[in-house]
């Protein structure tokens, strides 16, 4: 029997030690089998809504599943004649007035406003500063009483509070005002008992109404998001250290929460709530794939836009870019890109700084790198019988950037000092079409080994790969006959060197 008891515990330890779910039967629990997620607690604590939850502790207000203010119990998704939705305009957007507390600063103010921007680049909802209206939402931060917000507009100035110590997150400032929307925690609605399982038992009598199920919630007809902005983390309301209380079903491995901001179906059923009717999609995986074709007979004119949002963990010492590659590219032309063409945003707005400005015709081997997290692809057509296509992949990078003025300089790291250890960067260098591109290796030093194994740049062109070069490599002056040049440099984590330098510009 000691024997037994020994085996049994050393699979467990095993279990935990190699990342497997644990199944564990408790004598309590007769026949019956206890999923615990191979990730910790601790973990699940970078959730956002488990971030709202410690900082509601003792919050004066009177809150409902943690972060909802108490005014009645309808769901704004059900509400009677639509009264509690946010009336849509003559434009087709839907303005949601609203004020600041004097007590935020510029800065706080800023971040609030970051936040909006994904809602109004992404759907129609439209945050503007109140004017006159009657009906808005009130940026309030009363001393130590949290995050939190009503459900739908309620009339009138309702609050929306966002404490100055630590709810000025983007992803919790976007929870807050998906309540102000008109949206539940997803882990309530109705139809959640065939995608989540509540461990009843890890929950305190006085904290199970939090996870009551919505019976009356209308689901728009999308399916169950596990990585919604609005879904509550694997632990909250937990009783039991290590125990979880929502588990998703039939596979509890799936993750579940969101640490970053709004998910793509959050998008999509903010989009049909409110009968917005755009062409939206937000990437928001590490690494991803995408494309588009455009069939003439179908469109009718207008934009498509693609948010790529990678993700970035705040006090990381590393700088998150997005690196996006066309592997196909055709728009067809026109006078001036001006019936179709794409542009390509540094940043989450179409008011973004320009990394491709309306761009169209057949383009080769094509990349460009944001200067952050975020980039906006919009591909634009006036519906006017064009065809075009385009696929694409993205994916991220600590270092680099996109030129295209007529001439600069790109340099590696810290030049002329050393580069830092374990470095990818890209640089991409695009000009119009028609041009060629003169480059210029003014200074070259890297770390030297057979086959460039450890630090290396590496150039190709619009007609594929060029070449590897590391050590001290006197180059010389290249002429490209592409529109576009990629520069990639990788440093490992030893021995670290002065790096390049190099001159560019556009000959015609």
């Amino acid at each position: 029997m000691a024997l037994v008891s020994e085996i049994v515990i050393l699979v467990a330890l095993l279990h935990v030690a190699l990342g497997f779910p644990n199944l564990m039967r408790r004598a309590e629990e007769g026949r019956r089998w206890i999923y615990l997620p191979f990730y910790s607690q601790a973990e699940d604590e970078k959730m956002i809504f488990n971030k709202i939850l410690r900082l509601n502790r003792g919050s004066p207000q009177k809150l409902s599943e943690g972060d909802i203010a108490l005014r009645s119990v309808r769901s704004a998704w059900n509400c009677p004649a639509s009264n509690c939705f946010w009336p849509k305009s003559s434009d087709g957007t839907i303005p949601v007035p609203y004020t600041f507390s004097l007590v935020y600063s510029e800065d706080h103010r800023a971040t609030i406003t970051l936040a909006m921007q994904e809602f109004t680049t992404m759907t129609c909802i439209r945050f503007i500063p109140r004017k006159a209206e009657s009906n808005y939402v009130q940026f309030t931060s009363s001393p130590r009483s949290g995050c939190w917000s009503y459900i739908g507009m309620v009339g009138g100035g309702q609050a929306l509070n966002l404490e100055q110590e630590g709810c000025l997150e983007r992803g919790i400032i976007e929870h807050e005002l998906s309540h102000a929307l008109g949206f539940i925690h997803e882990n309530n609605r109705s139809d959640r008992d065939a995608y989540v399982q509540i461990q009843w038992q890890y929950v305190s009598e006085g904290d199970r109404y939090n996870l009551k199920r919505q019976t009356d919630s209308n689901n728009l007809g999308l399916l169950y998001d596990y990585n919604s902005v609005m879904h509550m983390g694997r632990y909250s309301y937990t009783n039991t250290s290590g125990m979880a209380t929502i588990v998703p079903v039939p596979d509890p491995n799936i993750s579940i929460g969101q640490r970053y901001g709004l998910s793509n179906l959050d998008i999509a059923k903010i989009n049909k709530l409110y009968n917005c009717n755009l062409c939206r999609t937000l990437l928001s995986e590490p690494t991803g794939k995408f494309s588009f074709s455009l069939s003439p007979t179908l469109w009718t004119g207008g934009s498509c836009l693609w948010l790529m949002r990678i993700p970035s963990e705040q006090g990381s010492s590393k700088q998150t870019q997005v690196l996006l590659k066309f592997n196909r590219f055709y728009i067809q032309s026109s006078p001036g890109c001006s019936s179709n063409y794409i542009t390509v945003y540094d940043g989450d707005s179409r008011t973004s700084p320009l990394l491709l400005d309306r761009a169209c015709a057949m383009r080769q081997a094509l990349a460009m790198v944001a200067s952050s997290n975020h980039m906006l692809l919009e591909f634009f057509s006036d519906g006017m019988n064009a065809s075009s296509n385009f696929s694409a992949s993205y994916s991220s990078v600590n270092c680099g950037g996109t030129f295209t003025s007529t001439k600069g300089v790109v340099t590696s790291p810290n030049f002329p000092s050393e580069y830092p250890p374990s470095l990818d960067c890209t640089w991409t260098i695009i000009a119009p079409l028609g041009y060629k591109i003169y480059l210029k290796m003014n200074a070259f030093e890297l770390e030297d080994s057979a086959y460039c194994t450890y630090d290396y740049l590496t150039i190709s062109d619009s007609d594929g790969f060029l070449g590897k070069y590391c050590g001290y490599y006197g180059m010389l002056p290249m002429l490209f006959s592409g529109s576009s040049l990629v520069l990639a440099f990788h440093s490992d984590e030893f021995m670290e060197f002065q790096g390049f330098n190099a001159t560019y510009f556009f000959q015609n």
